[in-house]
């Protein structure tokens, strides 16, 4: 039995990479999340089996329900509401790993002398420092990614302002908090080094360190603006993997520890990837106070810089341009998302291709607010993978495209990037669509965008706003363009 239970393992640790690898494409995306849950299921159903944890009517009870609420927010969770979803997720996985970590030293606490000699748990037969060390960082890894997690989906879903939130001493608190969760695992580990049974000094220093990380997360996020999310949700997706692979250890469950580390490797990796494109250091945006809410009213150019232009344009003079245009490139932002506009996207793409008109869209890695967000949008609406193009890919094709679209997007398409150097987001990669003969550009209003900054493309002599709410300028344009 026990070999059955080590090639089930190995299977799923097989099956994780194999997934992981079909992610790296949005054709194979969808395929390589079903063959990683494929993988968890085995090693969920391995592991009770090994450890007799449940009887068989149990566990498909539990499989049963938990495959119905994942079916039920799968289907009634709007694709705005993605990223606070997957922020969620982070959350209660950290906190997952953090009970379970609890859980083990309370069974050690149960059996302790009760079965002398008995195996109690996956790294030895006592409470060691090994033992002491992976429960202690379990449970500091989890703690922080459930509080912060949280904090992030409060502010991605607007319950919580999206401006950096700070007040005196918080970062001299901060660092007092992280000093004393390691002091409290210190604690943990000279604890377990002199009594083999668990003492009164690991069970004060869990509860320490529980509470230390609890209030930890909470003071690491809320100083990141709104502009830095998509860094933030990827690096919280990272430690809930760096937990469940820490609580691998603890219970010596090898598919734990092989999933725990795969998800904090390619967590980073991202996390590295949305840096590099804001052109900022994690520790600039660790230490926050970049981008949030902007006080502008919404409702047409009210707003507009004093001395400046802007050129608006009506749904039937914009459709003339896209249909006798011979490139179009489309550019999906977060106005996108809100407005629910992917369909009608998809839609105008079709339309403008009936009438040979050649469309790309031009995909930049923090638009919206998580990873992958826009990518997500459009594989929803069924937009060729084909036409989806990453920023390095298509940036050279502005400068011969004769209408570059932008739906909602604003940082990612601020040329302030380029040039000015009192400008937050200076040496940001940025889409330069600036470079189009025309830009039509659809926003509600000109207020800025998560980094709270004034766009420049809204009053260049080659930009045209069209206002409004996206999906209502979208089915009023494709009207137009069927007219013609």
């Amino acid at each position: 039995m026990q070999t059955i239970i080590e090639l089930a393992y190995l299977l799923s640790a097989v099956l994780f990479i194999f997934g992981l690898k079909r992610l790296q494409s949005p054709a194979t995306a969808r395929r390589g999340n079903q063959i990683a849950a494929l993988g968890m299921l085995i090693a969920v159903v391995a592991t009770v089996f090994s450890h007799k944890i449940l009887t068989p009517a149990e566990m498909i009870g539990g499989l049963a329900i938990g495959g119905i609420i994942g079916a039920v927010l799968a289907r009634r969770v709007e694709m705005t509401g993605m990223p606070e979803l997957v922020a969620a997720f982070n959350g209660f996985g950290g906190l997952a790993s953090a009970l379970v970590a609890g859980a083990e030293v309370a069974k050690f606490i149960t059996l302790s002398g009760v079965e002398a000699g008995v195996q109690t748990a996956g790294v030895g037969e006592e409470f060691d420092m090994i033992l002491a060390l992976t429960i202690g960082l379990s449970v500091l890894i989890g703690m922080v990614t459930f509080t912060g997690s949280f904090v992030a989906f409060g502010k991605l879903s607007g319950k919580i302002t999206g401006n950096p939130i700070v007040f005196p001493g918080m970062r001299l608190l901060t660092l007092l908090l992280g000093l004393g969760s390691i002091g409290g695992i210190i604690y943990m580990m000279v604890g377990a080094s002199e009594f083999p049974e668990v003492p009164d000094p690991v069970v004060f220093g869990v509860i320490a360190l529980a509470v230390f990380a609890f209030v930890l997360g909470i003071l690491l996020v809320i100083p990141i603006g709104g502009a830095d999310m998509p860094v933030v949700v990827a690096l919280l997706n990272s430690y809930s993997g760096l937990a469940a692979s820490a609580t691998g250890f603890v219970l010596d469950n090898t598919a734990l520890i092989t999933s725990g580390a795969l998800v904090g490797a390619s967590g980073l990796i991202l996390t590295n990837i949305m840096c590099v494109a804001m052109n900022r250091s994690l520790l600039n945006v660790l230490l926050g106070g970049f981008g949030g809410e902007s006080s502008l009213e919404e409702g047409g150019p009210a707003g507009a810089i004093e001395g400046k232009t802007v050129h608006t344009t009506s749904p039937e003079d914009a459709a003339i341009l896209l249909s006798y245009a011979r490139q179009v490139i489309i550019v999906p932002g977060y106005g996108m998302a809100v407005a629910q506009a992917q369909h009608q996207v998809r839609e105008l793409a079709e339309l403008l291709q009936e009438k040979g008109v050649t469309v790309k869209f031009a995909i930049h890695p923090v638009a919206g607010r998580m990873p992958g967000h826009m990518n997500v949008l459009l594989a929803e609406a069924n937009v060729p993978y084909d036409q989806l193009y990453e920023m390095d890919e298509i940036n050279g094709e502005f400068e011969n495209t004769d209408v570059a679209l932008v739906i909602g997007a604003n940082d990612v398409v601020n040329p302030a990037a380029r040039h000015d150097k009192n400008s937050p987001i200076y040496g940001m990669p940025i889409l330069n669509v600036d470079k189009a003969k025309t830009v039509i550009v659809m926003k509600r209003s000109l207020r800025p965008g998560y980094a709270g900054i004034e766009n420049e493309l809204f009053y260049m002599d080659n930009t045209r706003m069209l206002f409004g709410d996206a999906k209502e300028s979208l089915t009023k344009l494709i009207a137009e363009v069927k007219a013609l």
